[in-house]
């Protein structure tokens, strides 16, 4: 096991396209067969009565696009600057946590940490798949200007959806340096949305408009559970 000292990751949720800046921090892991539910049962006995301070932690199952592997993710987000833990006694708390959660992982994963630059908020609870591209760019600013425009130019498209675009600050995955990710209901959804948003000249323009982009991977999560 990988020894991980610091209790953090995957932003979500906040206000459409909010100035605030969030930090995250993800851990992969390749878990025990069915051993879904003792991971959410883990948290639930040690964790469960804790209030995250401005941020939060969440279970999300990895689906198609997974690496080595990993069947899920471990993620912990909050405001930047802040302490996510303030107010908790989460150092009595982790060491029982970890050992618990030792009992259901058969491997632990990656782990990386970054920001979210742009985001708006999912309000449709049946969003809980997300599409996540992890992304290599030129220009930042450049990229963030036209996928802030996407977002608004094709709202109704977007309504209800979770988007977002942001860094990878530490530990590239697979040589990544940014991400982009959108929530839907399903695979359907997704590819539905896709091939709306394909068919109109003014995507296309603006997808142009981000600059030189390279694809490294992309992979879907599940919402499992979030605190």
């Amino acid at each position: 096991m990988k020894k991980i000292n610091f209790f953090i990751v995957n932003l979500f949720f906040i206000s459409s396209l909010s100035a605030q800046t969030m930090v995250f921090n993800v851990v992969e892991v390749k878990a025990k067969d069915f051993a879904q539910s003792d991971m959410v049962e883990a948290y639930e006995t040690c964790c469960g009565d804790m209030k995250p301070n401005k941020g939060g932690f969440g279970i999300e199952s990895i689906g198609k696009g997974s690496d080595n592997g990993m069947t899920h993710r471990l993620v912990w987000f909050w405001e930047i600057g802040e302490d996510l833990w303030e107010g908790t006694d989460i150092q009595d708390k982790a060491p029982l946590w970890w050992n618990q959660m030792n009992n259901s992982i058969d491997e632990w994963g990656e782990s990386y940490s970054g920001r979210t630059l742009s985001r708006q908020k999912g309000t449709n609870d049946e969003y809980k798949l997300t599409h996540i591209w992890d992304i290599i760019i030129d220009d930042p600013n450049q990229f963030k200007d036209a996928h802030d425009k996407i977002v608004k130019k094709f709202k109704k498209e977007f309504e209800g959806r979770w988007v977002a675009f942001g860094t990878y600050d530490i530990n590239y995955p697979n040589g990544a340096t940014h991400w982009v990710g959108l929530s839907g209901k399903d695979e359907n959804d997704h590819i539905i949305l896709y091939d709306k948003l394909q068919k109109q000249p003014e995507f296309i323009k603006l997808i142009s408009e981000r600059g030189k982009v390279e694809n490294v991977r992309d992979y879907l999560v599940e919402d499992i559970k979030f605190y």
